[in-house]
């Protein structure tokens, strides 16, 4: 491949619900463009951007693939990203990387759920954007109604390129109103195109279309506009010049009618791409820092040299695979650098570009284009790599919170080692799934987006580490709490078995806190009846009772506790038997002032349309939730609530089967709340039971 200027780069990401053909499309192009001379199929798990065997075995993207093709001397970057919304965390970053989204919609079925969700985040980033109407060649196609369902809810900007001449099993040509010309396509395995005039049938419409284009233009530019008004119309070149100005802004979303499956309209996009998109350097100069100051990293091929990783790639026999931006100066294989965030050395081995698993090696890669290398060490998504002379930092991609949690529980003992491992390695290629141990709850937390991301997670420590585990429930983190006092909760701990024997007797008085003050120790002792050297090991064992609980086996918190009285002896006490006596008397006290069973709560703001909110409402009341407020965005409404966290286990799948797959959620710590009585026992019960079992 030969080298190209940053202004001969086009970087693309195919965004959009699952099923809209966004990874039959890409393999379109590549075969258009002669990067393969086969074409594969979804269903028959042979396409070049779904190579993983869980992408093959359930035919669908679960990662996002980078691609690449040349067009008529310019460079194509693309990536084919995920429509389900448990990998919506490989559509962020890759649109952090982007210079253009393109938006893939079915005809028939039109804005789905996925549509929508990821417009959300090309509005989020202000990203230049296009509409690609897909699988015109449905029986059931509604193109116009699609376009103007896409104008109601994604964008009133979206204004039509390409229409087509008739719908259905016959699709096989489309009116391209820039070049006035009626373009068919000669068939799937074929890459002749043929132009002729518009017929007759289609001229009216496809005159009335140019002249919605024209005003579009004229209306995000006022010497445009001034030039409209005055000559009527707007000439070629200020018609070119008026649509990449007004897509580099957000006034203009091109859109395109196409199939995929029947490669009608590939052409004549790739040709409006490379023509109109913009290209790494008409983009705003990206956000970082240096030594801690925020700068901006202009595309400039002799600027100081800054990529950022945005995806990393774990293989088998080759080692990690880390797919990164340039975002200024170049990079050639054998470069030492730095990663600043972390203090590492890096050195590059070989550079690659990708198409999906397959790479190719080139010796250099520059500002605006997009990459791969080796067998770096410490270097992973979201992180930087630059000079020592000159430490950039490129602001990384947004890790969205977590919507969904469950607890590994191993299925054989010793196997910890390899668990810990193979979650480390899943993290790494996708950051939106963390994984933390929880030594408070004794388990190893996983949270994602959803159960299809956490089970494949589960997946690959078997197909890759061979350790089989099993998601379960996990632990509620309970706090144990006292509403009453306790003046004297005494405890005398003393033990005689021949010799030196034990003696620890104290008198403690127990009293509530206010919520969030925690735990305070008065030492009230008067007179020596404890000596001073005692005192630490009350307070100790205090500490201790305190960490492991009373109801539930969850901390106690907010508890004021006096140590007022108490006796020794001279030969037999020691700080051992004062701690037991502490603990003792604790537990005596705090089972006499009125305990009560705190639980955490947690904020959740729920995107629902309109027609579910009735069904989502009550569901949140069946969760023992209390709404906050609502309030509108677009065709959705928000609802804010507060919900205890033991009710929120699986609920983002739960949501998804309420509202058709339409509803997602966001969820925060809010605060800890005392447990309803019918529900602490149970939760008490459920405890002791357990314990007896172990």
């Amino acid at each position: 491949m030969k080298d190209y200027n940053p202004d001969a780069i086009r970087n693309l990401a195919f965004i959009g619900h699952g099923g809209s053909g966004k990874t039959t499309l890409t393999e379109n192009i590549l075969f258009k463009t002669g990067e393969i001379n086969r074409i594969g199929s979804v269903e028959e798990g042979n396409t070049v951007s779904d190579f993983n065997s869980n992408e093959v075995e359930r035919s669908i993207s679960i990662s996002a693939s980078l691609l690449h093709c040349e067009w008529k001397n310019k460079k194509i970057n693309f990536l084919d990203t995920p429509g389900y919304t448990d990998f919506i965390g490989q559509v962020i970053s890759s649109l952090h990387v982007v210079d253009t989204a393109v938006c893939v919609i079915k005809s028939a079925e039109g804005i789905e759920v996925g549509t929508e969700t990821t417009w959300d985040y090309v509005k989020k980033n202000n990203l230049p954007a296009a509409v690609i109407i897909n699988k015109i060649d449905n029986e059931h196609s509604k193109f116009e109604e699609t376009i103007e369902s896409a104008k109601n809810r994604l964008s009133s900007d979206i204004t039509v390129i390409s229409f087509p001449s008739a719908e259905g099993i016959n699709f096989n040509s489309v009116i391209d109103i820039i070049k006035m010309k009626e373009i068919t396509f000669a068939g799937v395995e074929s890459k002749d195109v043929f132009e002729s005039e518009i017929s007759d049938a289609y001229k009216a419409k496809a005159a009335e279309m140019r002249e919605q284009l024209i005003e579009k233009i004229a209306e995000s530019d006022e010497a445009l506009m001034n030039k409209f008004f005055e000559e009527g119309t707007l000439n070629d070149a200020d018609l070119e010049s008026g649509i990449k100005s007004a897509i580099l802004t957000g006034s203009l979303v091109p859109a395109f009618a196409v199939s995929a499956t029947m490669a009608v309209g590939i052409q004549n996009f790739l040709d409006f791409v490379i023509t109109y998109f913009p290209s790494p350097v008409d983009r705003p100069a990206a956000k970082g820092s240096l030594n801690d100051k925020p700068i901006e990293i202009k595309c400039d091929p002799k600027g100081d040299p800054a990529l950022l990783i945005f995806k990393s790639l774990s293989e088998q026999h080759v080692g990690e695979l880390s797919i990164f931006k340039v975002y200024s100066g170049e990079f050639s294989a054998g470069m030492d650098l730095i990663n600043p965030k972390k203090g590492k050395s890096e050195r590059l081995a070989q550079l690659f570009v990708m198409n999906g698993k397959n790479r190719k090696e080139v010796t250099k890669i520059v500002a605006g284009d997009i990459g791969a290398v080796v067998k770096l060490k410490d270097s992973h998504a979201t992180d930087t790599l630059s000079t020592k002379d000159n430490p950039i930092i490129v602001e990384p991609f947004e890790i969205i919170k977590p919507s969904i949690r469950g607890a590994i529980k191993p299925k054989a003992k010793g196997d910890e080692d390899k668990i810990s491992s193979g979650l480390h390695t899943v993290h790494q290629e996708d950051p939106t799934l963390t994984v933390q141990f929880d030594p408070e709850l004794g388990q190893t937390i996983v949270s994602g987006q959803g159960e299809l991301q956490l089970s494949l997670a589960v997946k690959l420590l078997k197909d890759r580490y061979n350790v089989e585990v099993e998601l379960v429930e996990p632990r509620v983190p309970y706090r144990e709490a006292i509403k009453g006092r306790c003046d004297d909760a005494e405890f005398k701990h003393k033990k005689q078995s021949g010799g030196r024997g034990q003696y620890g007797h104290v008198h403690l008085k127990l009293e509530p806190q206010p919520r969030g003050t925690g735990f305070e120790f008065v030492d009230a002792i008067v007179g020596g009846v404890v000596p001073g050297r005692f005192i630490p090991a009350v307070e100790k064992g205090l500490n201790e009772i305190l960490n492991k609980g009373i109801l539930t086996g969850s901390k106690v918190v907010d508890v004021k506790v006096t140590l007022f009285d108490g006796t020794y002896h001279n030969v037999d006490s020691d700080e051992v038997s004062f701690k037991i006596a502490a603990s003792q008397a604790f537990k005596k006290g705090f089972l006499a002032a009125n305990p009560v069973l705190l639980e955490p709560i947690y904020d959740i703001t729920v995107k629902v349309p309109e027609e579910f909110m009735g069904d989502v409402m009550g569901d949140i009341s069946s969760r023992r939730g209390k709404i906050q407020g609502m309030d509108s965005e677009g065709p959705f409404q928000i609802i804010k609530a507060k919900v205890p966290l033991a009710e929120l286990y699986k609920y983002s799948t739960h949501l998804r089967s309420l509202t058709s797959g339409r509803g997602g959620h966001q969820r925060n710590f809010s605060h800890y709340e005392e447990v309803p009585k019918e529900f602490e026992n149970k939760v008490i019960e459920e405890y002791q039971k357990s314990k007896e079992e172990d």
